[in-house]
């Protein structure tokens, strides 16, 4: 009697940090280059950058036992690269306004003056039709004050942090998915910026 072999698809496991292929596990942007069909990377062009580091610091942070709540949530980054300079420092600023409450006064002095600065910077581009000079370098800051923010959920010990972790996930793809452009319009879906402010 002939026996066949089913085609077994791998499904990978989340896990922190970056690893070299499914078998060893992935993380959250891992995964959703191997869902989107892309090549193997915790950087696929399917996501912007800035989110796509909101989902990586987000899985790191994340204690072993609650990761595999993110897994829902994975399909919803593919497709999400707005391209208005504006999202960059709203997301900032969403990202910064949930994580204020839990650090302590000294951090809190450093995370507001990056809240005014996004906001200084979404003002300006608000002003005008093309981003200035300060509103580049300001998306190469970016990065580091969202990263820095994610961090300190774990860094302060926050209650709850697995839950606030997934939220701050959750916000920033709401954020990036508010600021899509819809196909027959050339402005945003939604206006962010009146709802940081």
């Amino acid at each position: 009697m002939a026996t066949h072999r089913k085609n077994i698809t791998l499904v990978p496991i989340l896990a922190r940090g970056a690893h070299r292929d499914p078998r060893r596990g992935a993380c959250f942007m891992e995964y959703a280059s191997h869902l989107a069909g892309l090549d193997w990377s915790d950087r696929p062009a399917c996501t912007h950058p800035l989110l796509a580091l909101v989902a990586r610091e987000v899985n790191d942070e994340m204690s072993d036992a609650a990761r595999a709540s993110l897994v829902p949530m994975i399909p919803s980054v593919i497709g999400l690269v707005p391209t208005d300079p504006r999202f960059v420092p709203s997301l900032v600023v969403r990202c910064v306004r949930l994580v204020l409450p839990i650090v302590s006064p000294q951090f809190r002095r450093t995370l507001t003056r990056a809240e005014r600065r996004a906001r200084d910077v979404l003002a300006e581009l608000e002003a005008q039709q093309e981003p200035s000079l300060r509103a580049t370098g300001f998306t190469a800051e970016a990065p580091l004050m969202v990263a820095g923010t994610i961090r300190a959920v774990s860094d302060f010990r926050a209650r709850d942090a697995d839950a606030l972790l997934r939220r701050l996930l959750a916000e920033a793809i709401d954020e990036a998915r508010s600021w899509m452009h819809d196909a027959s319009d050339s402005a945003p879906v939604t206006r962010p910026a009146e709802r940081v402010r």
